[in-house]
């Protein structure tokens, strides 16, 4: 097996335990940061329905309360405002969603689904944890999405859903008297759980993915080629005529020309020794051949 064939192999097996790393690390690194973007997402949406959530409860709620009406007037309702503010937000971008899922909802629209009510046992099993997020495929493609739990802390909240007969009557003529009722104080009745698409991101990540490799790839193409050029120009080349020259004065050629020294590398002083053992060589047989005569 040559030099070169030698050479080459340790050089594949290198670049393919390289590449099958960096394949690895990319691929680990891209999905990560495609998760981080997608959570971000989800926080901002997070954060803006807490924002119309506050802004209702202290500033809308007040001035509709000063309206004299019959009627019940849901935008009075913290969940309610949030909820539709995110529906206007879905007719752009209709992959994104919010919904404040419980487990016994006044409204029906509210009502949690199977694996929202998976999320808000969850947190009434961990009542120290503020904030769940994971990954879930859909028919759609995968879903980030991030909850967090909804506790009654505020008393205030119980007027209305404690029994149908404390509620006010316009909210049992709107909703019923059957959904809504026997929320205790410090309870986990639902969670605000946000849902973002993380399919752009993931194609994102997989053309960034792809472009690197190929990349890398390339880079690893052209390292070859100039180190078997280098390989071929600095060592195969040279150590061929020491070779061949070795060969001629093996079979007695003792006039051929000395062996090329140029240079200051290892086969540089390779072929100065070898001119040196030439030159003794002739010089015996020369010597050696007066004798004779």
């Amino acid at each position: 097996m040559s030099i070169l064939l030698k050479f080459n192999l340790a050089m594949l097996l290198v670049f393919a335990l390289g590449f099958a790393a960096a394949t690895f690390l990319m691929q680990e690194i891209l999905l990560e940061n495609a998760k981080q973007e997608v959570g971000l997402k989800a926080r901002i949406m997070m954060e803006a329905a807490r924002s119309v959530r506050s802004y209702t409860v202290e500033e809308v709620r007040p001035l509709l309360r000063k309206i004299k009406t019959a009627e019940f007037l849901s935008q009075t309702v913290p969940a309610y405002a949030a909820t539709e503010n995110m529906k206007r937000l879905r007719k752009k971008y209709p992959d994104y969603s919010y919904k404040e899922a419980a487990l016994n909802p006044t409204n029906p629209e509210h009502k949690a689904a199977a694996w929202e009510e998976d999320i808000i046992q969850y947190f009434r099993n961990y009542g120290e944890v503020k904030e769940y997020s994971g990954v879930r495929s859909t028919p759609t493609g995968q879903y980030l999405f991030l909850a967090s739990p909804f506790k009654i802390t505020n008393e205030g909240c119980l007027v209305c859903h404690s029994t149908p007969g404390a509620a006010p009557a316009s909210m049992i003529k709107k909703y019923g008297a059957h959904n809504g009722f026997g929320w205790k104080h410090n309870e986990i009745i639902g969670a605000q759980i946000v849902n973002v698409p993380m399919a752009i991101p993931i194609e994102r990540a997989t053309a960034t993915f792809t472009a690197f490799m190929i990349v890398l790839a390339g880079v690893f193409v052209a390292i070859w080629l100039v180190l078997n050029l280098l390989l071929y120009l600095i060592i195969i080349r040279r150590v061929n005529k020491i070779a061949a020259k070795s060969e001629e004065i093996s079979k007695g050629e003792l006039t051929a020309a000395e062996f090329d020294q140029g240079g200051k590398d290892e086969l540089a002083s390779l072929a100065h020794s070898l001119n040196l053992m030439y030159r003794s060589l002739s010089s015996a047989v020369k010597l050696l051949d007066k004798t004779q005569t």
